[in-house]
């Protein structure tokens, strides 16, 4: 097995990046790519040859149909952005070839893959990062120092709210959206799981959550529509609202509240048109100073593991009518 323990990034004449996935996500994590001065994508792997062949052209990469093809091609860094169901399968092989692996949330759709991936990963002596953007998103990171620094005083209330529409198309056209093998659950898994992250990036460790989902709108194996009250080991209540069929859909929002203050979040609701590269570049940058620095990147796989607990725990609760410990 290949190893690169310690590998210095500032030491190669660029980082060379694989992009293993050829949908709209992973054309994202190739535009970040080669934003950042350094930094050349090399080559792209994807279960649609045309697609794969197109991104690879926009890159000035090579495209593989293959896999061990594709991990084979000198490089430094994967950045994955294929179905959620095999993200832990594809990671760990690109870690066994001593690759350091950026994965699209989530990591994978259940803790136990996630944690072959960690126990991959500390083997081989890699890094394995997630592409959580509100970690890095400016106002986000001026709200979890104001909360650091007791700003809010004793914090009491979170709310996360993901109140989006998508049309039935939106499932109807992919292969693996709405679906428990590959998208591993519906809105909480897919797309509240950013807000999810954020809750717990914020106020630390859930003790205990009680949930519901349900599918109103639909015709998918997985919710769209989805509630959970969160008992935060700092003593603080979370609400998490969260659907894909609230139409025309909402701007998503965190509100933290505490015995000094209230500090409130909006992000425009996203489409599933071509989305601004910025935010994955900055989680790039940071993964790639990770690297650098042998240090530890904004969210990494023990990290990302967190909200893959706490929304197992949710599906957990709905199914039981119990509170469940993530």
């Amino acid at each position: 097995m290949q190893r690169r323990r310690g590998c210095e990034a500032r030491r190669l004449l660029f980082l060379r990046i694989g992009i293993l996935g050829a949908g709209g996500i992973s054309d994202t994590h190739a535009r970040a790519a080669r934003a950042i001065a350094g930094v050349q994508v090399v080559a792209v792997h994807g279960a649609n040859r045309d697609k794969a062949a197109a991104l690879a052209a926009s890159c000035g990469a090579t495209p593989y149909a293959d896999l061990s093809s594709f991990l084979a091609h000198p490089m430094d860094v994967v950045a994955i952005g294929s179905p959620s169901g095999v993200h832990a399968e594809q990671a760990t092989a690109a870690i066994r070839r001593g690759l350091h692996v950026l994965v699209e949330k989530p990591l994978d759709i259940s803790t136990a893959r996630i944690d072959a991936v960690i126990a991959a990963a500390d083997d081989a002596g890699v890094k394995v990062g997630v592409f959580f953007q509100d970690r890095l998103t400016p106002d986000l990171v001026a709200m979890k120092a104001a909360l650091d620094a007791g700003v809010l005083g004793t914090p009491l209330f979170a709310s996360g709210r993901v109140k989006w529409y998508r049309p039935p198309e939106y499932y109807a056209a992919s292969r693996w959206r709405g679906t428990w093998r590959l998208d591993g659950g519906g809105v909480l898994m897919n797309q509240a799981i950013h807000t999810v992250d954020t809750l717990l990036w914020l106020l630390g460790p859930a003790g205990r959550v009680t949930g519901r989902v349900a599918t109103r709108f639909h015709r998918i194996e997985v919710e769209d529509t989805a509630s959970a009250m969160i008992e935060f080991e700092n003593g603080a209540f979370g609400m998490l609202e969260a659907s894909t069929a609230a139409f025309p859909g909402l701007p998503r929002r965190i509100e933290i509240s505490g015995s000094a203050g209230t500090l409130v979040h909006e992000q425009e609701a996203r489409s599933a048109a071509v989305a601004d590269a910025l935010p994955h570049q900055r989680v790039l940058e940071d993964f790639f100073a990770a690297i650098a620095s042998n240090g530890t990147p904004a969210c990494d796989a023990r990290e990302g593991r967190r909200s893959v607990a706490l929304i197992e725990a949710i599906y957990k609760s709905s199914a039981a009518g119990t509170a469940e410990k993530p």
